[in-house]
């Protein structure tokens, strides 16, 4: 599989310190290191300990994988300590310095690579650190970027910004219509990228405006998704900018059942156990599951609505109900409801981290209740799961739109609003119980309808996988992007020969 050239490159992945960025970009590490090459990781101590697991199975597997920590100056810009990983954020006045504390990490990773054997071939860093793009430049290697989104929300932002159409909006109307694509795509102001951004933070604002700007300085972008899920979105990204390359679903990395276990915050022995028993006695394609990310602060009455939601639906479920949102009001609910005795055997609440993608791809999981992060939304893909789309913020939207308008694997809840991530108090109810109920019953209902969407469902799924797999459209692109590092390689090796030549 790997040249003898190949086996000489290093590449060198730098992840903003956020889950939904260092997992995808972990897993990519993986499929990197399948091809022969050496693949170093930096990222942050604490995050080093949540995330080893990951990497200690790629080196049983004898793949050349590593994480190197580095510190992470989280006191010195007034962060608390031991926040080194966006899900540790307690308000959005926070961002600003999580941000700086990432940029202050530049002068000891340009100490560190000094020091590194085999030197660095390439970065390739996620999009919000764009000072890795001087580190680049330091070194004379190419910078790639890795997007954790999909094609469809870089090239609907990117007509967004062309066409001016958000400072032109009308505040008194419902909704606009992108122009220019193929498919029927209507939002709010409030469900676009930028809008959620404004309302929220100028701040934040300000970190996009740079990301986008820094795109053109990239030597190419490497996106978490595959052809042939949205090939219009894809060819038209690629008029976009230059060398895209699609090289997901990454998490189809994981091939064993301890890889789809250990992905950052390993779930107790017990929680898995019980979790894959209680499946095992479930029909198949009967339960569902709903989880929410790790980012998201869900108010606690719309918490009790979600719940009240799963029960009414008369569907086993499993509800993953992680620490931002396991709040104290929502214990005593949980308590005073007697909630869990009431649906035992039918239904099994998770408190905090749960093994996604093995409950995902369990043969009695029917739905999915998803807050359609990118992750998810392609983990959903690949299991083959009808989703149940209930976004919160930021391009979770943009999933709704692609998971309903255009794959039509899914069912939306009813959302119209963002949510402030950030201040779980500011957030109301967004979908009653009965709106949950309802989305519930259709994707799970043996009608015409219910069966479509799971065909369609399956049939990506069984896409998604032959995409990674040898001579698959990711695999391809992976092995091109190799060849465009190899190739810079010999050009610049040239240059120096006929350097040396003339002297």
């Amino acid at each position: 599989m790997a040249s003898s050239l190949s086996k000489q490159l290093h590449f060198l992945l730098i992840p903003l310190m956020s889950q939904s960025h260092i997992i995808p970009l972990t897993y990519f590490a993986k499929l990197l290191a399948l091809h022969g090459l050496t693949v170093s990781i930096i990222t942050t101590p604490l995050n080093a300990q949540r995330y080893k697991s990951i990497v200690t199975h790629a080196l049983i597997s004898n793949l050349k994988i590593q994480l190197i920590p580095l510190h992470f100056p989280s006191q010195e810009v007034g962060l608390p300590q031991g926040c080194e990983n966006l899900d540790t954020l307690t308000s959005l006045e926070l961002f600003k310095d999580f941000f700086l504390a990432s940029e202050m990490m530049q002068e000891p990773l340009e100490k560190l690579i000094q020091g590194l054997k085999p030197k660095p071939s390439c970065i390739i860093s996620t999009s919000p650190l764009i000072w890795t793009q001087e580190v680049a430049n330091k070194f004379k290697i190419p910078r790639y970027i890795f997007q954790t989104v999909s094609c469809f929300t870089l090239y609907c932002s990117h007509i967004l910004n062309l066409t001016k159409i958000q400072d032109n909006f009308v505040l008194d109307s419902d909704s606009f219509v992108i122009p220019n694509v193929p498919h029927k795509i209507e939002f709010t102001k409030g469900q676009t990228l930028n809008g959620t951004i404004k309302k929220q933070s100028q701040d934040m604002q300000s970190i996009i405006d740079k990301i986008n700007q820094s795109q053109d300085l990239a030597r190419g972008i490497l996106i978490n998704t595959f052809e042939e899920l949205e090939p219009w979105y894809v060819d038209a990204y690629k008029k976009v900018l230059n060398k895209v390359f699609c090289v997901g679903p990454v998490s189809l990395c994981n091939k064993e059942m301890v890889e789809m276990v250990d992905r950052g915050n390993k779930a107790s022995i017990d929680v898995h156990s019980n979790c894959l028993n209680w499946l095992d006695s479930m029909k198949p394609k009967s339960v569902i599951y709903a989880c929410f990310g790790s980012l998201s602060r869900i108010s606690s009455l719309q918490m009790k609505e979600i719940g009240l939601g799963l029960v009414s639906s008369n569907f086993p479920f499993i509800w993953i109900i992680r620490e931002l949102n396991f709040t104290l009001e929502v214990e005593k609910w949980l308590r005073d409801e007697n909630f869990e005795e009431k649906v035992k055997g039918r239904g099994m609440i998770i408190r905090g981290w749960a093994p996604q993608v093995l409950i995902l791809s369990h043969p009695s999981v029917g739905g999915f209740l998803t807050h359609c992060g990118w992750n998810s939304t392609l983990e959903g893909i690949s299991c083959g799961v009808p989703m149940i789309t209930f976004p919160l913020f930021a391009e979770q939207f943009y999933n709704e739109k692609f998971i309903v308008n255009i794959l039509k694997i899914g069912i939306r809840v009813g959302v119209e609003v963002s949510i402030n991530s950030w201040n779980e108090e500011k957030n109301g109810v967004l979908v009653n119980m009965y709106q949950v109920k309802k989305v519930i019953d259709q994707p799970m209902d043996k009608g015409l309808e219910g069966e479509e969407i799971r065909k369609r469902a399956k049939e990506l799924a069984h896409m998604s996988k032959k995409t990674i797999q040898e001579e698959g459209s990711s695999y391809l692109n992976i092995k091109l992007l190799i060849e465009d590092v190899m190739q810079l390689l010999k050009d610049k090796e040239g240059e120096a020969n006929n350097v040396a030549k003339t002297m």
